[in-house]
Formats: C-alpha cells, structure tokens, sequence
C-alpha cells in the first residue's frame, strides 16, 4: 500500500497548510517527495514550537519529505530546481499570486517543456475574476465564503475550530492530481490542475447556497442545534458534560421519548408529533427534554440511548479526544524524536499506512545537488 506510487517523483514549491496536505498524501502513498523551501524554511515551521519543539501543522503535514533549501533568486539554485523539475512527475506550488512566473517556473512554460509533468498550483481565488491577485489565508476565506456566516451561535459568527479552508483545498487537489496520474497512464500526458482555496470550500457550501438560490432561505447560526431538525442537539448533563444527539424520524422520536426520557407522553403531545412542529415549539421542547438531562451523568445518558438505538455524540474536550477509544494512532520520527498522532481515516485490506520521517529544515540539500547535479555518467 505504501509503495503504490513508488518510482513517481514530485517537486514541490510549498508552505502552510494547503499544498502540503497534499504533497504529504503523495509521500504516504510511496511517491518520493522533494519539499523546496526557502533558507528559512516553511513559515509553517514557526507556527508554535508544542509538539517537543516541533510545529504541531509542520509535523503533521511534511511527513516523509525531502528538504530542500533554496534561494530562488539565485541563479544556481534556480538551474538545481530546473534540473529536479526535469525529472520529475507532478510539480506543485502555493507561492503567492504570480510569483512562480516571475521565478520562471510557470505551469504554463513547464507543461510546454515537458508534456508528461503533471503540475498543480494552489492559490487564493484562481486565475481568473477579480480577487485573482490577492493573498489568502484559511479564516479570510472562511469569512469570504460565507462559511462564518452559518458558523457560529445566536452570539455572532465563529471560526471553525481546523483549517478547514486549507484541508478543504488540499483534498480537492489530491483528488484531481490522483486523476490526472490515473489519466496519463492512458493519454501519456499531463495537466494542469488550479485549485483555489475560495472554490474548494465554496463547492462545500452549495447546500446553503442552493437553499438561499432557490428557496430563498437563509440558515439560522444555530451552535451546537440543527437548525431544521428536531430535537437534533446539545444538552448538559447533570455532572456538567455535555451530549448531543440526533432523532432522524418518528420511530425514533417514540423511542427516545420512551426508552430514553421515560416521558412516552411527549411522543404524543400535539406540539411534538412532527419534526416541524418540534421546530416550531423548538423552546417547549427543549424545556421538557432539560431537566431529564440535568438528572443524569452523561455516561448514563449515553448508555440510555444507546439501548434505544439512537444516534448519539458526547461532545469531548481535548482531553477525552487524547484518550478515544476508536483512536487509531501512528508513530513518525521528526528532528527531535519521535511522535504518535492519529492515523490517516483509511485502512486498506485492513492495515494503516506506513508514515515517513518529518525533515529538518533542509537536511537533504547537499545530497540532493550531488544526486541532480552530479556531470553527466558520474556515479
């Protein structure tokens, strides 16, 4: 599984979050990744220094990479990138708007030169329309696409709580640069692939979008509530921590109310018998479900619905996440030891993939310029 993209050679021109979330999906499938930063390295590497010294983003996301230091003003190590991008299959960059022309290295111009290199660039708003020039980060786009205006309780707005904007681009990149590798074993050529980060989560958006568009609703900010099913929500429980759980139809109304209330009168009461009529009596509803909560530890409520078969989350704090029972970890050397994180969300005929080193700031530079620069028949 880890070897399924052995022999394939990517070069990738990155930082942040977006492009190496990418790369890093490349590099745990067996391609050999080259990480081309700048002498000072990824600004994601200075994100925070929590993880024993480590950036948190940094260790998650540059996993089995090759580091690469080089001043792409220079002459040299412009024609060190040339002779690298030469060989290589997928070319990646998130440089900020028109920078990788003005370096030289132009999708355009390298797909022209080479019409087998895949390559794929990641930017804020795309090539084209008016925003195009400008820069972008995750909570800026999270704003921009609307997102923070659904996001968020009857207070205001909230940021999600990951880069989602980020995440969001680079698995839309992934997908299309696993496309375009599948492609060319038939055509034998490449593509360019554009991703944006305003797209890629616009695309995520197209439920709220399609409601407003065409029926003229707006979602309500509804925190930890669905804003159009009910009862579909938080509650706390009696020792403090908190539940949310979800009813889908009226059999499991009759048993949430009966098995696990032990209210069987509230499947029947007539402000209740529907979802939209629970909407509408949304407070009422909720009025009654409080204090049963309020009597019972969260453990308790969970063990209740789950004999009733209903659908439940208990909202976690960091701490319960650390210590999950359906965790799954893996375990990768970074420059100041080794680190067990959760594991990527896929098994594959039953096993996890195997995670590769994190590079220290250009640790591969001088053996990568005698690999690639090595005069011709060297060995």
């Amino acid at each position: 599984m880890t070897k399924d993209l052995d022999g394939v050679l990517v070069v990738s021109i990155e930082q942040a979050v977006a492009a190496p979330y990418l790369s890093s999906k490349l590099a745990d499938a067996g391609a050999r990744v080259i990480k081309v930063e700048r002498p000072e390295g990824d600004f994601a590497r200075e994100y925070d220094h929590l993880v024993h010294g480590e950036s948190a983003y940094f260790v998650w996301l540059n996993r089995g990479k090759e580091s690469l230091c080089l001043d792409l003003k220079l002459d040299d190590d412009k024609r060190v990138l040339s002779t690298i991008i030469a060989e290589a299959d997928i070319f990646i960059q998130n440089l900020a708007p028109g920078v990788i022309d003005r370096l030289g290295f132009g999708p355009e111009e390298l797909r022209q030169r080479y019409p087998r290199l895949i390559t794929c660039s990641i930017s804020g708003y795309g090539d084209e329309g008016p925003l195009r020039d400008l820069k972008a980060y995750d909570l800026l786009v999270q704003a921009e696409t609307g997102l923070s205006a659904i996001t968020g309780n009857e207070h205001g707005s909230a940021r999600v709580g990951v880069s989602v904007c980020d995440i969001a681009a680079g698995m839309t990149a992934t997908q299309a640069v696993m496309q375009a590798l599948y492609a060319r074993t038939i055509t034998g050529h490449g593509r360019h692939i554009a991703v944006s980060l305003y797209h890629a989560l616009s695309d995520w958006m197209n439920v709220p979008y399609l409601q407003y568009v065409y029926g003229g609703k707006v979602p309500e900010r509804s925190g930890l509530n669905h804003p159009t099913i009910a009862p579909y929500g938080a509650y706390v429980c009696g020792d403090g921590r908190s539940i949310l759980f979800s009813i889908q139809n009226e059999r499991e109304w009759q048993a949430l109310c009966r098995d696990s209330l032990g209210r069987p009168d509230l499947a029947t009461d007539d402000r209740f018998t529907s979802n939209s009529l629970r909407v509408a009596n949304r407070a009422a509803l909720d009025a009654e479900i409080i204090p049963i909560m309020a009597a019972l530890t969260r453990d308790d409520m969970a063990a209740r619905l789950e004999a009733a078969r209903i659908a439940y989350g208990r909202i976690s704090s960091l701490e319960d996440v650390a210590a999950h029972p359906q965790n799954r970890y893996s375990e990768i050397e970074t420059p100041s030891g080794p680190v067990r994180l959760l594991a990527p969300g896929f098994l594959v005929d039953g096993k996890q993939p195997v995670l590769g080193k994190v590079p220290g700031l250009g640790e591969d530079t001088d053996r990568l310029r005698a690999e690639f620069m090595a005069p011709s028949g060297a060995t």
